[in-house]
């Protein structure tokens, strides 16, 4: 089994689902032989998010590199951020470190292309929205990528931040996000939905959009887990 080293706690919640799914499904794919190998490199949410708020990604470069190193030296063979917005330097951290690091923009890339989806709606933090590092592969596959209106990407980005980092699950603000996918189904006719931070699949399922969803944990983790039972 080879070693998984995750650079966790941007933010916690979505650490745990990956911590939790990784080890239930290699079990189950395992028969009850084997558990992954892990390690997890937990960040301080708040000193990260404030680099990428204030555009300080050089900074956050550097904090996450120190975090990528230590998984490094401890033996992990494959390492992942357990967060779509720090993706933002994610080349930079590949280039830097020389480490075999899993993309999430590129598992997502594969799956909306693998599906056969041509105009994905892309949901996320505002960062993410508004920045092209989770649209970049898709755009070079083919796939149209389109971010619902200011007005929209304001409301999800406080209702992350304010609620699902929290572990926060309203009723309310799940009916607000079918809302907005609901109405870029009618006015920007899309065929799919890029679940882009690792938080909104405590809110959103396969089972409650009202069109193909894409999970970026849930594909994330699937990459991880054919990694580490080479």
């Amino acid at each position: 089994m080879k070693k998984i080293g995750l650079v966790g706690g941007t933010g916690p919640e979505s650490t745990l689902m990956y911590y939790k799914i990784l080890n239930r499904e290699i079990d189950r794919l395992t028969d009850g032989k084997a558990m992954p190998d892990l390690a997890i490199e937990s960040v301080d949410f708040r000193r990260a998010w404030d680099y990428v708020t204030k555009g300080e990604t050089d900074l956050l470069f550097d904090y996450l590199r120190e975090k990528v190193e230590c998984l490094r030296k401890g033996g992990a063979d494959y390492i992942s951020l357990t967060a779509v917005t720090m993706h933002v330097v994610f080349d930079e951290l590949v280039r830097a470190t020389q480490v075999p690091m899993v993309s999430i923009p590129l598992a997502v890339c594969n799956e909306v292309v693998s599906k056969g989806c041509k105009k994905v709606a892309l949901l996320g933090t505002v960062f993410t929205m508004e920045h092209d590092f989770m649209k970049k592969d898709l755009r070079e596959a083919g796939v149209e990528v389109v971010v619902p209106d200011a007005s929209e990407r304001k409301l999800i980005g406080r209702r992350i931040y304010e609620e699902l980092e929290q572990g926060i699950v309203k009723d309310s603000t799940r009916e607000e996000l079918l809302q907005i996918i609901r109405r870029m189904m009618e006015t920007e006719d899309i065929d799919g939905v890029i679940l882009g931070c690792t938080e909104l699949p405590l809110i959103l399922s396969y089972s409650n959009c009202p069109v193909r969803c894409f999970n970026a944990v849930e594909i994330h983790i699937n990459g991880l887990i054919q990694l580490a039972m080479r």
